[in-house]
């Protein structure tokens, strides 16, 4: 996904940054939430919400929206991090290695992002039209063993999914659609490629071997991989990257002209290729949604849409536009509702003038504002300590960005970008964000239109030795739990996250427990899947 990044970035901005600006000091303490009480309305949903999923969050939903929050307590936020397998970034560090170690690196990774109160990850399970997991349809990918189409001895995907469950984080299964080979030429793939089954569908550019996106073959091959895996594993959410058409390289002309010939029925050429990437994102929200409708399908774009130089609406920038350049219209994905969610990648600081964060972050606010399209922040935590760009020097850079977040209610969390930075943790930086911004877990979002509903309340619940045990709650992936150390527990003890105490991924079993904290009243939740919540049980400690 972001292999290269730095200089793709760099290269796609296209401007002279010679003196640009730094306006807003990052050294200097993160701008502080607004300390003013709001109540927090839920944006209208552009899909359809299912009755059983508007019953079932009925208890979480009508408590936040009708009590007083604090913005510096969100009881519900994505706090994401994408772990790459492409070219080793993330995991493994190397291939060929054990699978002990193999799972003692990635567990490292989840703890990590556990300890910082992170509550997703997305996980790349498709580089390049290879599987990290058992698959009929693509061969093992190269980045587990050395080389593609080897059987790893495992299939990892199982056993990365439910260590991220049991530690009461989502998982993602992170493709890139359309990339059929990273280097090379399709001799060197194993005969049972698509590409080389396929010869037909591929097309040679700049070094790399892509699947043509204006084929219908095409679009049903990719559809066919994301439903396989929907299917047969226990994912959460399916993510594409920003990967679509190649990015602008060395000026070669994509080799499409025949595909266009055939297809491209009197459109403008770069009409017709945003058509075919909006026709497969429609292709695979539907096919999702069609085997498991609580799957949550969303897109990571590049961060500028377009520049206003190019059209009125665009953003005040003057980078790369996706619309233009590489032919994806987010804005169309989240008018037509066939996304869940966006992560755009605002990979630049604020203040930086040919792409401002403070410019990019409100233009995307605006966009998705009364879709029902869930808007998370793609972060640049592998740019901080970066020498290239000032800001990135400063170790309250990315703190910043966060303060800003939370003015905008449309903003409902962040996604970093990469996980081997939990581990080396730049400049402090994640060590600012916890602090200022993580100092309490955080439920996940809740997209409407989904399908759930929130489990029975948590029955029996008992105090002993310190001790808190209840019973389980059919339905149930975790349990929020809440302490108020002092005062009543009134209705609105559970509207934000200022006494969420813990959510505790649930275990086999009839009966559930966790340590108190701490004399006071308990209130206990149950959450499903999705996190719907239920009405809370109440307990006391002295």
């Amino acid at each position: 996904m972001r292999t290269g990044r730095p200089l793709l970035a760099a290269a796609a901005l296209a401007v002279v940054t010679t003196g640009a600006a730094y306006t807003f000091g990052p050294d200097a303490p993160p701008a502080k939430p607004a300390k003013h009480v709001k109540v927090v309305k839920p944006a209208t949903s552009a899909k359809p919400v299912a009755a059983k999923q508007a019953s079932g969050t009925l208890a979480a939903d009508s408590v936040t929206a009708s009590c007083p929050t604090d913005a510096k307590y969100p009881k519900r936020e994505m706090r994401g991090v994408w772990i790459a397998t492409v070219k080793n970034i993330d995991w493994p560090s190397r291939t060929g290695l054990p699978i002990a170690r193999q799972q003692a690196e990635y567990v490292k990774l989840l703890d990590n992002a556990v300890k910082r109160r992170f509550n997703a990850v997305f996980f790349q399970v498709r580089p390049a039209s290879d599987a990290f997991y058992k698959s009929s349809l693509e061969p093992w990918s190269e980045y587990l063993t050395g080389t593609a189409g080897k059987d790893p001895g495992w299939d990892p995907l199982p056993f990365l999914i439910t260590e991220a469950h049991r530690r009461g984080l989502e998982f993602h299964a992170w493709f890139n659609p359309y990339r059929a080979a990273f280097e090379g030429g399709p001799e060197g793939l194993p005969a049972g490629h698509p590409a080389r089954r396929h010869p037909g569908w591929i097309v040679k550019h700049e070094g790399k071997i892509y699947y043509n996106p204006g084929l219908p073959e095409v679009r049903d091959h990719v559809t066919a991989v994301v439903k396989d895996v929907v299917q047969r594993y226990d994912v959460d959410g399916v993510h594409f990257d920003d990967y679509f058409y190649p990015y602008p390289g060395a000026g070669t002309k994509f080799a499409d002209d025949a595909a266009f010939r055939k297809y491209g029925k009197g459109q403008k050429r770069a009409d017709w290729r945003r058509a075919n990437v909006n026709e497969l994102i429609a292709q695979v929200d539907a096919a999702v949604h069609g085997v498991k409708p609580y799957i949550k399908f969303g897109v990571s774009p590049f961060g500028i849409w377009r520049n206003k130089s190019e059209d009125p609406t665009g953003s005040a920038t003057g980078g790369m536009s996706a619309y233009d350049s590489i032919y994806a219209d987010a804005r169309h994905w989240i008018k037509k509702g066939t996304v869940d969610y966006v992560v755009p990648q605002l990979y630049w600081p604020r203040g930086f003038k040919a792409a401002d964060y403070d410019v990019l972050m409100p233009w995307w606010a605006n966009e998705v504002k009364g879709t029902g399209v869930d808007l998370y922040i793609g972060q640049g935590l592998y740019r901080v300590g970066a020498t290239d760009t000032p800001a990135w020097t400063k170790p309250g850079e990315l703190a910043s960005h966060l303060a800003q977040n939370r003015k905008y209610e449309e903003v409902r969390g962040d996604v970093y970008f990469d996980a081997k930075q939990l581990l080396t943790n730049p400049l402090g930086a994640l060590d600012r964000i916890v602090e200022k911004y993580y100092s309490r877990p955080a439920l996940l979002p809740l997209i409407k239109g989904l399908d759930g509903g929130a489990p029975a309340v948590p029955a029996d619940l008992k105090v002993q030795d310190g001790t808190i045990g209840w019973k389980s709650s059919a339905g149930a992936r975790s349990y929020a739990v809440y302490r108020i150390a002092s005062g009543e527990a009134d209705k609105c003890a559970t509207a934000d996250a200022r006494n969420l105490v813990a959510v505790v991924p649930a275990v086999d079993g009839e009966r559930q427990t966790f340590t108190a904290t701490g004399a006071g009243t308990y209130l206990v939740t149950a959450l499903d899947r999705l996190d719907n919540e239920s009405e809370p049980a109440k307990t006391v400690l002295p």
